[in-house]
């Protein structure tokens, strides 16, 4: 059984995503300096913008 060519991943397209991973969020503050290198992430981390 073949897959159909709508499901096919291509690298070309790629979607703006509305919601960051942790890791993510914490690279954007520490590049903005709201974050220290160490800080413990409990919960409740500051909102960021989504990367364009």
């Amino acid at each position: 059984m073949s897959r159909h060519p709508s499901l096919k991943a291509t690298g070309k397209i790629r979607k703006k995503r509305n919601v960051l991973k942790k890791f993510e969020r914490i690279n954007i503050l520490t590049n903005e300096g709201r974050w220290k290198p160490g800080q413990k992430v409990i919960s409740g981390l500051p909102k960021t913008k989504p990367l364009d």
